[in-house]
């Protein structure tokens, strides 16, 4: 077997005050925060597709980075090279978890059945790498938006015998996920949406889409896959609109489908940016509704507007997204998955190691202050005060729901309302600022 990251040594711990990059300068997994372990409370994840998948291509130029691993012509020895590539660079970063597309495995065959068995092959040989390394399946799912038939869609297409391919696609990529023992499986609605509503059937397609989504639940009965469904809620790209368009949306469409019991929420951060809210707003709606499964973690560049799948090395919001994880009494059976792709410039292996390390020492140090921050209840103290004209009197039977309109006008008919209390958003953020500095 080759090595393909020669010269590259286990990634380890040496902290702050060491120069050396190849290393953890806040990602101790072994540490102690607030009871568990930082990699259990982590669950990082390196995923498939843009780490040994992708090569640097984007919508402008060919690829930019030539992988050793995919060099190869017959798709079987190109899958086995790729599986051995990723398992050596995830057993030198330490990382835990993987994800997949099933597409991200082999590439796609003539028909369904001899890219099946493709699948079956590879299959076996990644459970073997996974015996020997310890690495874990995070989640699996289908790519139902890479090839030209789901153009228009996959479980909303206009085509009936695309919608068919699809479900059968997933029927195979919930076998694999099952067999590889897989703790979560993700939808990611890639071309679920339409570009315009003057060729569209929308009430078809949502009745489509909740049949394909009550036929995986089933099927996973069957089989006996007792992992996490997750959807991945993004507004847009590729498609115009996409009907999980974010999270509030989404559980309505769970809700009305009654589809709820069995789904929560792989939530992106680049995804929250792209629907016009912050990181944190998605994780916050997510987790007191009970629906924080897992996250994709990345960021975006709110200069360019669309999706750019970068490392996620803004510690500020890393530290609002920890806050509300560990809110959420940690993210398992989710993890965080790094969704995010070098740069085209950065096409070098080694760059690989650099992004990884970057975006899991930026949430480990997230992990420590989020933690701080709740430890010293800076942020619920301030809270708890600013509401407290809810937990007596008038305020009181209005979160009892005891009271009514009338009786409401009855107490400020005469009554002189003041101002509400400072919201004090700038006091808050210089501490948010002093705990990080």
């Amino acid at each position: 077997m080759s090595e393909y990251f020669k010269g590259i040594k286990q990634i380890e711990y040496v902290g702050k005050g060491s120069k050396e990059q190849l290393a953890f300068h806040y990602y101790n997994p072994k540490e102690i925060i607030g009871g568990k372990s930082m990699e259990d409370h982590l669950r990082f994840s390196v995923a498939y597709w843009h780490t040994f998948t992708a090569e640097g291509r984007d919508m402008f130029g060919v690829e930019s980075a030539h992988r050793e691993w995919n060099k190869y012509t017959d798709p079987l020895d190109k899958a086995l090279a790729r599986a051995d590539a990723a398992f050596e660079f995830m057993s030198k970063l330490g990382v835990k978890y993987f994800c997949f597309h099933d597409r991200d495995l082999v590439d796609e065959q003539e028909t369904l059945r001899e890219t099946n068995k493709l699948l079956d092959k590879v299959v076996e040989h990644i459970k073997g790498k996974m015996k020997e390394s310890g690495i874990k399946l995070l989640w699996g799912t289908a790519n139902l938006f890479a090839h030209p038939r789901f153009m228009q869609g996959a479980a909303t297409t206009c085509d009936a015998d695309v919608y068919a391919y699809a479900s059968a696609q997933v029927k195979k990529a919930l076998e694999i996920t099952k067999e590889l023992n897989g703790e979560n499986y993700v939808f990611w609605g890639g071309r679920e949406g339409y570009e315009t509503l003057l060729n569209t059937n929308m009430e078809l397609e949502l009745n489509n889409l909740a049949k394909f989504m009550h036929m995986a639940v089933e099927y996973a009965k069957e089989i006996g896959f007792t992992g996490q469904f997750l959807i991945e809620p993004k507004p847009k790209e590729p498609t115009k609109h996409q009907y999980d368009f974010d999270v509030a949306n989404s559980y309505a469409f769970l809700q009305k489908y009654n589809l709820d019991k069995y789904f929560k929420f792989n939530i992106e951060a680049n995804h929250a940016t792209l629907a016009g809210h912050t990181f944190q707003h998605e994780l916050r709606y997510a987790r007191i509704n009970n629906l924080l499964g897992s996250i994709d973690a990345n960021m975006g560049d709110l200069l360019l507007g669309w999706d750019t799948d970068q490392f996620p090395t803004n510690v500020y919001e890393n530290v609002l997204a920890m806050y509300e994880i560990l809110k959420n009494g940690g993210i398992a059976p989710g993890g965080l998955n790094f969704d995010a792709h070098v740069r085209r410039p950065s096409y070098e292996d080694i760059d690989l190691f650099y992004a990884h390390i970057a975006g899991m020492d930026a949430f480990a140090l997230g992990l420590k202050i989020a933690h701080k921050i709740i430890e010293d209840k800076v942020l619920e103290d301030f809270i708890e005060k600013r509401y407290n004209s809810f937990k007596e009197g008038i305020g009181k039977k209005i979160v009892e729901g005891t009271t009514n309109l009338k009786e409401l006008e009855d107490y400020v008919i005469d009554k002189k309302v003041s101002l509400p209390k400072s919201g004090r958003q700038e006091y808050l953020e210089n501490i948010i600022n002093q705990y990080i500095f």
